[in-house]
């Protein structure tokens, strides 16, 4: 065992680990020194991918217009998102009412008005946050099985956000805690304009990390008989005592 620079333990238990690992988005102040991010990105970069082609590329965003610019970007993104929530759907599901959905971003003008008139959350601070990082995915390392196919794609996913869930993992072990975020994909264009991104990339996500105001110990999850069946999609359910 050894003590990182926050003075908490770094050997932590995996099972415990994956379950209580949230999303967290109220970071103390407290700057992370480069070793401890370096030592993330050095656990992080062990994820499964595949053809093992690592098809990820990371931006440590530092330069305040920088995140400022990439704030800005991921904002119009959000409040949309907000709008579209309120409507009772789900944001951009690819199976949805989508007139009722353009109806709804008619709301995300006030959304972002209120938000102006306030103390604002995560997103509106998203350029204060300790560490931020904007992951890349390389499309031309990633074997997109269901290219072409009629429906939503996402197969390619499976080669880059394993990767962005190991960092996340690795941060816990480092005293520290995170969310990974896809708004900023929104305005891809932009982001990508904004960090001299080639045209054979995409973002894949914008991740913050830092010091936990508070660490949750405990998560809500559905059971595994809501979700696992066996043999059949309308199979029985897999009810196995744990």
């Amino acid at each position: 065992m050894r003590a990182n620079e926050f003075g908490t333990v770094s050997l932590v238990d995996l099972i415990d680990t994956l379950r209580t690992t949230a999303s967290v988005r109220e970071f103390r102040p407290d700057p992370v020194p480069d070793d401890v991010l370096a030592r993330v990105l050095d656990t992080a970069r062990f994820a499964p991918s595949g053809g093992n082609r690592q098809a990820w590329c990371v931006v440590v965003v530092r330069d305040p217009a920088v995140r400022r610019g990439l704030r800005d970007l991921y904002l119009p993104g959000w409040y949309d998102y907000l709008a579209i929530r309120q409507h009772g759907l789900v944001p951009w599901a690819p199976i949805t009412d989508e007139a009722e959905e353009e109806a709804a971003l008619a709301d995300a003008a006030g959304i972002a008005a209120a938000a102006a008139s306030g103390p604002g959350g995560f997103a509106e601070h998203l350029d204060d946050v300790p560490v931020l990082l904007v992951v890349l995915a390389d499309l031309r390392g990633l074997a997109a099985v269901d290219r072409g196919f009629p429906r939503y794609t996402f197969a390619g996913g499976a080669s880059v956000y394993p990767f962005v869930w190991n960092l996340l993992l690795a941060a816990r072990a480092e005293g520290l805690a995170g969310v990974m975020t896809t708004m900023a994909i929104r305005n891809e264009d932009a982001v990508k304009a904004l960090l001299h991104a080639p045209d054979e990339v995409a973002v894949a996500a914008v991740v913050a990390l830092g010091r936990p105001v508070h660490q949750p110990s405990r998560l809500g999850r559905a059971p595994v008989g809501s979700f696992t069946t066996v043999d059949r999609f309308d199979g029985p359910v897999f009810d196995a005592p744990l």
